[in-house]
This record gives C-alpha cells, structure tokens and sequence, in this order.
C-alpha cells in the first residue's frame, strides 16, 4: 500500500511561527519526526533556495514553499494553519494556510503533480473554507487527499472496507454532482472542466456554444499556471461555454488536438513567459493577459473573447497568422520588468556563443601567441603538422562564433519581444550594427526596435486573403524593411557615434577613474550573481573585445568582470573551510562544488549561500567584487577570453598581480561574511545523524526548483 501524502501527523491547525522561515522550520520538523525528511537543516536550505528564487505566497492567504531535496526520502506535504498571518510575499498579505510540498531529488513528476493538484484545488472555495474551519488534523489530512474526512476516524482493522465504501461514494457522488460529460478535477491538466456538459446549453435554442481555447503558463509553471485553468474552466462552465485549456507547466505539456483549435472561436492567452508553438493558434481573435488575470477576472476574459470573435473578419482561414491584438499583460509588472525579461532573453542565448567562441580564441592564443590574429585563412593555408595552422584554425573558428554575438542578441531580443517573427529582423538589425559599428548598444537597439516593429504589425487587422502568408512573407518582409531603414539611416548613426564616443572615454579613463570603474564593474558582478545585473556587465565586457582589435581598455574591462565574478564562490568556499562552524552541513558540502566554481568563474557558485542568507552572503561578495575590480584596474590587467578563470591566466596581462587581485577580494568577502554570520546570535542547528543519510552532492549546490 502507498505511503499516504499527508497524514494528521503532518498537519499543525494552531501553528504560531511568526515568519516563513520559522513556519517551514515547524513543517519540517514533522516531516523528520514522519521520517520523511532525514536532515532538517539540509532541507530547509533547500526551501530557502527556492523561495529566493520566488516569493511561493498566492493569493487568498495561501503559502506553498515548495522545492525537491536530495533529504526527502518520499513525496511529502504537511500542513499548517496559522490564526495572524505569515507573510509569504503574497500582494494581498500574510497566508494563514500553508503547505509544505517536499520530493525527493530527482522526482520532478511527484513534485510537479502535487502542487497541479493542490493548486487547482485551492480554486475552490469550498476546499480552503473546510480546511479554515476544520478542528481534527486527521480530518483535514484527509480533506487535503482527497478522502472523506471521516476515513480517518475509521478503526484500523476496518481501513480497508471503509476506503472501498468511500471509492464507491466518491464515484457515485461524482456522477450526481458533475454534468454529462465533465471530467473530474484533477483529470486532466490539458483540458478545462467546462466541456461537453455545456453543449447546446449556451444559447437554449439548440446552437452551438461559443468556443474557447486557453493557454496559461507562469515563470515557475506551476502554481499560478494550474490555477488560472482551473479559474476559466469554472468560469466557462457558469456561462456555457466550451472551453480546453493547455497548461504549459514544468513538467511539460500536452498540446491541444489540432481540431479542437481549428473549431475554436476565439483563444486567450494567460502567461507570464512565452506561450510555446503559438503559431498552432494562427488567426484566431485573441486575448493576450498575464496569468494573474485570469485567475482573478476569468469572466471578463471569456467576454472579451467573444468581443473579439464578434468583431474578426468573417470567413477568415484556420491556418492564418495570429491578430495578436491583445492588451499588454497584466500581471502587476511594469515596462521595466519587462524589458529586463526581453534583455535577459537575449543574453541567454548569447552566452553559449561567448563560451564557445571566446575559449576557443583563447586555445588559439595558447597555442600560437597574439600575433596569431594576423594568420591567413585557414582555408586557404592549413599544415596539419603544424602548432600554429592549429592555432590559427581554433582562433578563426572563435572568430567566426564570436561574429553572432550581435545578431544573436538582437534577434533574441526581439524573439522575447514578438515571438518567432521577431526573429529575422532581430537578426537583419543586428548584423547591419556590426556593420555600421554600432556595437553592442547596436543590438540592443535593433532587437527592440524590431521587437516592437513586428508587435505592431500583428495588431493590424489584415485582409484575410494575405493572412495565410502573413507569417512567412509579408511580417518577415516588412518588419526588416523597416528596421533595415531605422538603422541604416535613422538611429543607427547616433547609436555608432554614442558607441565609439563611450570607447574613446573609457579609453581615455586612467587612475582613480579608472579605478572608480572597476569598483563599478565588481560590485555590478557580484549583486544577483548570475542575474539580469551580472549579466549586463558581463554582455558589456565580452562586446567590448568581440571585434578585430580590441581596444586596450576593453581588455582591462573584460580582466576586470572575470576576476570580481570569480569572487563570491571563492569567498564562500574559503568561509566554509576556515569557519564551518558557521554553516550547515549542507552549505559545507557546497563550500568544496565552490572552490571548482569559482576558479572556473562560474559566479552561480554563491547561490546557495546567498539563497539560505542573502543579506550576509550578498553584502559581502559585493564589498570583495569592488575590491577586486578596483585593483585589477590599478594593475592594468587585461584579458582576450572571455571566460575560462584560473585556466587561462597564461592570457592575462600581469597574471601575478591578477591572482592578487583576486586573492584581496576573495578574503574580504570571506572575512566580512563571516563577521557577519559571527554576530547574529545563532549557530546552525546540528543536523541528525541518521543510518543512511547522505549530504547534498557537492556537484549540485542548488537544488533544481519547479
């Protein structure tokens, strides 16, 4: 028989922590107490991982922290009711439920479908009002399964009668309480509630109802994804309309049948993140929100799609291109978060083309010293016996991965902005940057500008005769056109000249200046660790030496990124080894993953520590990332790869002083770290010593989180 979810010893219905922290911590307890979880403290760094990725707080007073664990031993969830509130960082104040959801590492599909579940039931009202008004834990235990709350009162010897009785009452009380062909809750992530049973219903005079397909998708892809299906499947049901919705969670998703979107009268798009292969809803009307909304105002959502249906063009082809004319998500974030996101994506993409092309530069540098730049092409000069044809192969295949930075950027930019057909002309836009030497702000410019070229172009209602090939023509076509026009002639120029005007003034910074920047550049490195901030300055150094003659300056920036980058990890394995007493068992283990880390200048490193104690950990790696910048800077250290840490200091420019630099930063973070972590009152609670218990993988710091 399976190990039940949740029982009554995991459920607390008077539970007094004052902060999330100390609810998780009460929560887990249990769990250990259930053998469930074999290290509290492990565990619990695990939760705080994921919280600092994502406040869990959902609307309506509900707290789901959530994350797997390589000290969960089984699917778990505990439960917890709190009479003032526990903020969660929840918009509309403290929960005063809270689930505790812990997996095993490794077991995404547990994980994923207890909290699909527990999200669409936490729609019901009538789910969290029985669990705010319950006063035996072993009931709610059972109303939180599923069961008849009553089950758990059930004397043992009769468990086995008494849950085939209730099967038989659930069955039989689900066939009275749903209509004709309604799936039960839970069925099926993929289609809404809200199915046949409203067929011929919608208009009582035997027509046929109005058709809805929905796509929702949140920035974890779980809770709020699951939750908004369940909203408009309930809202469909009340007003008769068909409705399937495909929820693109986490764990994937199963894509609507092809017929279902081709007899849909209008679509709605409810997401956080790019819905994916949305050109399957080509020329439907459409609503474009963010998922919030239809959580909270699904009606309005299903009147705006027929609105919208109404006003369409008539007779217009199923395989059209979408009428994007959706309003701007609403989901409570603004135009800068949004254009972070749009930034962020082009980035990402980017990378892989930096590390790729950078360290083979750096090889080709290895092998055949700078002057290997100068090298005909191996094209048409290869000698396979010798060092320096080697050596100019792996720098002009560099050169060539290194030439797609731009467009890269820029066509990813716009990708994040419009979807597919951004792509080409965030593509066209970036390589006429490079070839009016607008650079780096080149491609951010032409990605945005394309971007919004092919928005706007998708609000435009079309003749349905051109729709068919809107997406492969006509959008591709005009939209490069214009931006090929806008950058060639309009705001390229000023953009190249604000370029080499930015290239001639950090050429010409010198001393405390120059000093000043590398303060700049370490504490930029240093703030998210990864983040939209490290990844700016990041994209700021790699532009500067992705051309054919970096300036001398672009080399002591990118000496600079590297090195403050390299810092937090360093600093927190150091702290780890020479102070451990400060830190969980875990947090030691991730210490020894650190050190490898941060001398392969991977700044993500540090994000365990910083996840479990931000405002120690952070403070800290920014005060050594400024002195690491600083110096570097004073030491005139340059570098020609773009990555790569201690493994290519042969390419550093005064590398002695480099690792000096990086040595002063990396004790200045660890000491203050650890002063800070001395002076807070309190150690890390001993974890226990189970038979079999085993410490997080060194090669895992952070735990992967839904």
């Amino acid at each position: 028989m399976n190990t039940p979810l949740i029982t009554a010893d995991l459920v607390d219905l008077d539970l007094t922590a004052g902060t999330k922290d100390e609810a998780a911590r009460a929560l887990a307890r249990r769990m250990v107490a259930a053998g469930r979880v074999t290290d509290l403290d492990g565990f619990l760094a695990d939760v705080a991982a994921r919280e600092a990725q994502m406040p869990t707080g959902l609307e309506g007073g509900i707290g789901i922290p959530h994350c797997r664990s390589a000290h969960v031993t089984r699917p778990t969830l505990a439960f917890g009711r709190s009479a003032r509130g526990i903020d969660f960082g929840a918009a509309d104040g403290p929960a005063t439920l809270v689930f505790l959801i812990a997996a095993p590492a490794g077991a995404d599909q547990d994980h994923l479908s207890i909290l699909s579940t527990l999200a669409r039931d936490l729609m019901r009202a009538e789910f969290t009002d029985a669990l705010r008004a319950e006063t035996s834990a072993a009931r709610a235990a059972a109303l939180i399964r599923g069961e008849d709350p009553q089950a758990e009162a059930a004397d043992a010897a009769d468990a086995a009668d008494a849950a085939a009785e209730d099967d038989v009452e659930d069955v039989e009380e689900g066939n009275a309480d749903e209509a004709p062909g309604e799936a039960p809750a839970g069925q099926s992530q993929d289609t809404g509630t809200a199915d046949s049973g409203t067929d011929g219903a919608a208009d009582g005079d035997g027509a046929e109802p109005f058709r809805i397909v929905a796509v929702t998708s949140c920035p974890t892809g779980i809770a709020h994804t699951y939750m908004a299906a369940e909203s408009l499947d309930r809202a469909a049901q009340a007003e008769g309309v068909h409705i399937h919705v495909e929820t693109q969670g986490s764990a994937g998703f199963e894509r609507l049948d092809p017929a279902v979107i081709a007899a849909a009268d209008a679509v709605i798009f409810a997401h956080d993140v790019e819905v994916r292969e949305r050109d399957r809803f080509a020329g439907k009307p459409t609503v474009d929100v963010g998922v919030k909304a239809a959580i909270n105002r699904p009606a309005e959502l299903l009147a705006e799609a027929r609105r919208r249906a109404a006003e369409a063009p008539a007779g217009a082809p199923a395989t059209a291109p979408m009428d994007r004319t959706g309003e701007p998500a609403d989901n409570g974030d603004g135009f800068g978060t949004r254009l972070r996101t749009w930034l962020m994506t082009g980035v990402s993409y980017m990378v892989p083309f930096v590390a790729a092309g950078g360290l083979m530069i750096a090889l080709g540098f290895a092998l055949g010293g700078y002057e290997i730049s100068d090298a005909p092409s191996v094209a048409d000069h290869f000698v396979w016996t010798e060092a320096h044809s080697w050596a100019a192969l792996l720098f002009q295949i560099g050169g060539a991965a290194f030439g797609f930075l731009i467009p890269v950027l820029a066509g990813y930019i716009a990708y994040g902005m419009a979807d597919r057909p951004g792509l080409v002309p965030g593509f066209v836009g970036g390589a006429i940057a490079i070839t009016i030497d607008a650079g780096f702000l080149g491609g951010l410019a032409a990605g945005l500008v394309a971007g919004a070229v092919v928005r706007a172009i998708q609000r435009v209602n079309v003749p349905a005769p051109l729709r068919g090939i809107m997406p492969v023509v006509v959008i591709p076509l005009i939209s490069s056109a214009i931006v090929g026009f806008l950058m060639f002639i309009v705001i390229g120029k000023p953009i190249a000249s604000a370029q080499s005007g930015l290239t001639d003034w950090l050429e010409g910074l010198s001393g405390s200046n120059a000093v000043l920047l590398g303060v700049l550049l370490g504490l930029m490195m240093c703030f998210d660790l990864g983040g939209p901030v490290n990844k700016v300055a990041y994209a700021f150094a790699t532009g500067g030496i992705a051309v054919a003659d970096p300036s001398d300056t672009s080399l002591k920036i990118m000496a600079t990124v590297m090195a403050a980058g390299m810092v937090p990890p360093l600093a927190m394995a150091l702290a780890t080894t020479v102070r451990g007493k400060l830190f969980t068992k875990t947090e030691k283990e991730n210490g020894k993953a650190a050190w490898v880390l941060g001398a392969s200048f991977i700044s993500e490193g540090a994000i365990p520590f910083a996840a479990a104690d931000p405002l120690r950990v952070i403070p800290s790696a920014m005060a050594g990332g400024a002195v690491t910048g600083a110096l570097t800077m004073a030491f005139d250290n340059t570098l020609r790869a773009p990555h790569g840490g201690v493994f290519v200091v042969p390419l550093i420019g005064s590398p002695f002083l480099y690792l000096i630099a990086i040595a002063a930063g990396t004790a200045v973070s660890t000491a203050l770290v650890i002063l800070l972590k001395s002076r807070r009152g309190t150690k890390p609670a001993a974890a226990p010593e189970a038979a079999g218990t085993t410490a997080t993988p060194a090669t895992a710091p952070a735990p992967a989180s839904a």
